[in-house]
């Protein structure tokens, strides 16, 4: 089976972890806080940290954890969606990811509980529509 999923980074529970095999990504701004470099590397948490894939610093602040209404999530969404548009960098990076899922197993991790609240389902949403559009491919 091949494509993209959704994982919990540090998450125990079976529908919380990535499917085996699959290149684990953490598209998140910050690394765990309060964890030393080799107890993230002992827990085995994910494969590479993607910050470039996270939102900014100044929209994640502006978000306000577990206040997340719908209205919200639409506005948090459409600003990050905006973020992309404007780096080349971003665009180019989920380009990758898309083709990586295209030909493999690829999880974007992300800390949040509630996956409404998290911010790697936009790069899922993105990566999926990119996938699709395989003729976009075929000038990389």
């Amino acid at each position: 089976m091949t494509g993209l999923s959704i994982f919990r980074i540090g998450g125990e529970a079976a529908g919380e972890k990535a499917p085996a095999g699959a290149l684990r990504l953490a598209p998140v701004r910050f690394l765990p806080r309060g964890m030393s470099v080799a107890e993230r590397k002992k827990r085995n948490l994910f494969d590479v940290w993607l910050p470039l894939l996270a939102p900014s610093k100044e929209l994640l602040s502006s978000a306000t954890p577990g206040k997340f209404d719908d209205k919200s999530w639409a506005r948090f969404a459409a600003r990050y969606a905006k973020e992309f548009a404007a780096s080349a960098e971003k665009r180019e990076a989920l380009k990758l990811v898309a083709l990586l899922a295209r030909d493999g197993k690829v999880s974007l991790g992300c800390y949040c509980a509630d996956e409404i609240a998290a911010t790697a389902p936009c790069s899922w949403r993105w990566s999926k529509k990119r996938r699709r559009k395989s003729n976009a491919f075929a000038r990389c």
